[in-house]
């Protein structure tokens, strides 16, 4: 369904295209409603052809090398979904996240993967190849509401999946409030985020501390299963007010006596830490405190936040 006349002006564009030589395929359904954009990447992948996959928006400029520099890159990496540097446009609409897309370390693309930010190589930077999309996919309908690349993702870790980003800025990122993105509710993707964690990274630690006893950390807690919630061995922060009180106290579990779990001072909690403060918000207060630990990323923590 189309009430914007978008079929007429693409039919009209397919003979000007079609005419130097750029071969044009239409889809489209016949559903009164929208079928979400999990639908429409599955099929322009059915009606593609070739050996690999380049993804792009519709609203996004990719570099002229950006095909030949992923490529090269998929051929090394064939179980791999590569991304790629980007530019956000405007410039300043989202500082903190860009900077996260463009300055993660290698190994962080692996250990990064359960935080509020999403997939560690954003989605309309994907390139992989169809083999190993059919491996992995195909990418969940469920429509609006749905967060399609964060589950696509998931199971692509799950697969054995890697993630590689090529160092080049290779897309333009345009920003619009009113993206499809922005119609995924965030309770929506904190329990699939939640879930995700407690499937991968908890069942490898007998105990752990989270890193924040403020409102973040306690909805964590709040969030887990009864058995990972078991597992929590204390709270850890640096407000001496939340320290001084001692302690957390589940006020909704229906164990008795209610979980009194304890707040410590960082320095005195012990690792492994699931850490809820967001990064690059403390004017490097608290990143300076967490290098002062020497603890390594993966094994001894991981950013949740």
């Amino acid at each position: 369904m189309m009430p914007d006349k978008s079929m007429t002006i693409i039919e009209k564009w397919k003979k000007k295209l079609e005419g130097s030589g750029i071969l044009v395929v239409i889809g489209g359904h016949d559903s009164p409603s929208p079928r979400g954009v999990g639908y429409s990447k599955n099929q322009a992948i059915a009606q593609s052809s070739g050996s690999y996959l380049c993804f792009l928006d519709a609203d996004d400029v990719m570099m002229p090398q950006r095909v030949r520099l992923q490529h090269e890159a998929a051929l090394r990496h064939p179980k791999s979904i590569i991304g790629c540097q980007v530019t956000r446009e405007p410039p300043n609409s989202t500082e903190r996240y860009t900077r996260w897309i463009n300055q993660l370390a290698p190994d962080q693309l692996l250990t990064q993967v359960f935080t509020s930010n999403g997939p560690t190589v954003i989605m309309p930077t994907w390139f992989c190849s169809r083999a190993w999309f059919a491996h992995v996919g195909p990418f969940d309908e469920g429509g609006r509401g749905v967060p399609e690349d964060l589950l696509f993702f998931y199971e692509h870790l799950r697969k054995g999946g890697g993630v590689v980003r090529v160092d080049q800025s290779l897309l333009l990122y345009r920003y619009h409030p009113s993206a499809a993105t922005h119609s995924v509710l965030e309770t929506t993707i904190w329990a699939h985020r939640v879930r995700f964690l407690e499937e991968r990274a908890l069942p490898h630690w007998p105990t752990f501390t989270i890193w924040n006893a403020g409102r973040q950390g306690r909805r964590l807690y709040r969030s887990l299963t009864a058995g990972s919630r078991r597992k929590v061995a204390a709270f850890c922060d640096v407000d001496e007010n939340k320290i001084r009180k001692g302690f957390y106290c589940y006020e909704d579990s229906q164990e008795r006596p209610k979980p009194r779990i304890p707040v410590l001072h960082f320095r005195a909690a012990r690792p492994p830490f699931v850490i809820c403060v967001k990064l690059d918000l403390t004017a490097g207060v608290f990143e300076d405190n967490l290098r002062s630990l020497n603890l390594q990323e993966g094994r001894d923590f991981l950013h949740f936040s």
